[in-house]
């Protein structure tokens, strides 16, 4: 009788289909950020990583590749082995990049990357000088048509999230408003206490110390529910019917990474994200942890591409 050598044995185990992918992860995973440390985004992004780290048995270590508007680490990510072992922790700008800087890359996130899952949003509160005679955002749209253009409406630079959500509302609302600038939201909220600008967009948890003084007012929260750090500002859309700007972030992978992988690392974040204490301890951040799949997540991107460039070409706003 004719006996098949055991040396046989270990290609033919290998041969299998999966057992290849079975092993991941081996090793350490870098996970990128074009985030510098210590802002929402880093603590988000390194607490979701951890338990995700837990939850697959390796380590999934935060690296910040700060510049170029989030680009330096998305590009990185992109022209990254498609292995695994290097992911992007992919923000509202690979939406918004395209149409505002067309120079940078990647030029077509939906093609050079993967999506792996939803990750957090965060919505903006809607406030305003307490001197402006407005206390909600009809009263708000109607003050501004009679006084078209006088309304200086903060931001925290030019094509920032908040900018564009601003942009969006005065457009949804079709009014006209003037839109001051700032290198950051610190100088801006500052301008807004004193009253040199009267209204800005501002992260919620960001923006609660000064409502809770009354040096604000808010006027609403511009996601589509209520927000639950400030459960008494009514979402913009009860106004302006559909209307919603966020910032979210999703974790993606370069493209080409292998399926079993995208599945692993989703099923993965789907997991960490519905642990009750992650929940607990970002929402006190103002930071709302999303469970999705690649599908929610590429629809989410494709969307928002299409929202931000179409607003973009057509209130002709320029990078600075």
């Amino acid at each position: 009788m004719l006996r098949r050598p055991l040396l046989a044995l270990p290609a033919l185990l290998l041969a299998r289909p999966g057992l290849a992918q079975a092993a991941y992860p081996s090793r350490a995973v870098s996970v990128l950020s074009g985030y510098a440390p210590g802002g929402v985004t880093d603590i988000a992004s390194r607490a979701v990583s951890e338990r995700l780290g837990r939850e697959l048995g390796q380590n999934f270590i935060v690296e910040n590749k700060v510049g170029a508007a989030t680009a330096v680490a998305s590009t990185a990510a992109a022209q990254a082995r498609p292995d695994g072992y290097t992911l992007l922790m992919g923000t509202t700008t690979l939406a918004i990049n395209p149409a505002l800087q067309p120079s940078l890359t990647p030029k077509e996130p939906l093609r050079e990357l993967a999506p792996v899952g939803p990750v957090f949003t965060v919505g903006f509160v809607l406030h305003v000088h307490p001197d402006l005679p407005v206390r909600t955002a009809a009263e708000l749209i109607a003050w501004c048509k009679a006084n078209p253009g006088k309304l200086n409406f903060g931001s925290s630079g030019t094509g920032a999230v908040n900018h564009l959500a601003q942009a969006l509302f005065a457009q949804r609302a079709g009014i006209e408003v003037t839109h001051v600038p700032y290198r950051g939201g610190a100088p801006a909220l500052l301008d807004l206490r004193t009253g040199r600008i009267q209204a800005m967009f501002q992260a919620v948890l960001e923006a609660l110390p000064t409502l809770r003084e009354g040096a604000t007012r808010g006027l609403g929260v511009s996601t589509l529910a209520r927000d639950p750090t400030a459960p008494n500002l009514p979402p913009l859309a009860e106004t302006l019917s559909g209307f919603e700007a966020v910032f979210w972030q999703g974790l993606f992978a370069p493209a080409a990474t292998p399926q079993p992988i995208i599945d692993q690392l989703s099923a993965g974040l789907r997991a960490t994200n519905a642990d009750p204490a992650l929940v607990a301890r970002m929402a006190e951040q103002g930071v709302i942890l999303q469970r999705g799949t690649p599908a929610d997540l590429r629809g989410l991107l494709q969307r928002e591409t299409v929202m931000w460039g179409d607003l973009i070409r057509q209130a002709g706003i320029r990078a600075e």
